[in-house]
């Protein structure tokens, strides 16, 4: 296949506790010899540690949040494309997707490519609707409750045995033990990503991963299976390794179909101790572990760059298994300069 040398811009760069997709996808796209592209780093905030990483990025621009509304998002593209000459979007995060779904042909005709689900796709699989989806599909989901009031939470011991999980609209998930400590969770989750909360049943268990591309037929262009080795206090992965999981496989599989998917997109999975498999969840985008998978030879990131380019893939060749990672906290040295440019004017044209 031919060397691909678009420029590629790239969002979700907060590299925290609790990292965003941004840098991973980057990596993966840099380690591959088929990529001699630009990539343009997009940030909410001029301290997004990814920002400042050496050999990284070719140029940075701050864009709105998307509570800004699509126009403002939007313009801020337009004029990406005219200063950097982005041709490829490639959104890493859940809030993003909405100004951008079903909008195609609206980037398009600024020259940017992106390879999205459809904004029907994109709520199918919301924490609200992935009970009533998976029920309808013979895939193996815990029971959950979509809540507005949190007094119905004094009551949620009729219907479910704590613990259980109170999950927000967009992300965060607590485990509560108590009634008390749901209601608590509640109005964190809630003051944080607004209504609905999600309640769902609670299962233990070992946790996998499924990274993928899905083709918008309800076929698999690419999937990468780990297993977490290493949790956070937030119960982010610290560490995983590439697995062969038949059934983990065939369960991303129906998934996908049963959505037809289209693009980029995260499950995460329990394997409780009688070997059952439960989906918890289904992310519209990359995880912030994606760069494992050019590490096992299924460079995700980079296909789905050819993919909003116009450009076929096929199918993707087998992963390796055993494949692994793990991450590190570093400080970054940086010049006061480097984040200068960003707070002052909204871009820079080369990466420190």
């Amino acid at each position: 296949m031919a060397v691909f040398t678009g420029t590629v811009a790239v969002t979700g760069l907060n590299a925290t506790d609790n990292p965003g997709p941004g840098v991973p996808v980057v990596r993966a796209l840099r380690s591959s010899p088929e990529f001699a592209g630009r990539i343009i780093g997009l940030a909410y905030d001029a301290m997004d540690p990814g920002l400042f990483l050496p050999d990284l990025l070719d140029g940075a621009m701050l864009i709105p949040y998307p509570s800004a509304g699509r126009d403002a998002l939007f313009a801020r593209l337009a004029h990406a494309r005219r200063t950097f000459g982005v041709d490829v979007l490639i959104p890493t995060l859940d809030s993003e997707l909405p100004a951008l779904c079903d909008h195609e042909h609206v980037l398009r005709a600024m020259g940017i490519g992106v390879y999205l689900p459809t904004r029907a796709q994109y709520d199918m699989r919301s924490k609200a609707r992935l009970f009533e989806l998976c029920e309808n599909h013979d895939v193996p989901v815990p029971r959950s409750e979509v809540l507005n009031d949190p007094n119905a939470l004094y009551s949620i011991h009729e219907r479910f045995s704590f613990p259980i999980a109170v999950k927000g609209v967009f992300y965060g998930a607590t485990i509560a033990y108590s009634a008390s400590e749901a209601v608590a969770a509640f109005h964190k989750q809630a003051a944080e990503w607004g209504l609905p909360i999600i309640v769902q049943e609670f299962v233990a268990g070992e946790e996998l991963n499924v990274a993928a591309i899905g083709d918008g037929e309800g076929g698999l262009i690419g999937a990468v299976p780990m297993k977490k080795l290493m949790l956070t206090k937030q119960g982010k992965g610290w560490a995983g390794v590439t697995i062969h999981d038949a059934p983990l496989m065939a369960l991303a599989r129906r998934a996908v179909a049963a959505m037809k998917w289209r693009g980029p997109l995260e499950l995460e999975v329990i394997r409780d101790a009688a070997g059952g498999y439960h989906l918890l969840e289904i992310n519209p985008r990359f995880p912030a572990w994606v760069d494992l998978s050019a590490g096992a030879g299924q460079n995700l990131p980079l296909a789905c760059a050819r993919l909003a380019a116009g450009e076929s893939v096929g199918t993707l060749p087998d992963y390796r298994v055993g494949a692994a990672f793990v991450r590190a906290s570093v400080n970054q040295l940086v010049d006061i300069s480097a984040f200068e440019a960003l707070t002052v004017h909204g871009e820079r044209a080369k990466a420190s």
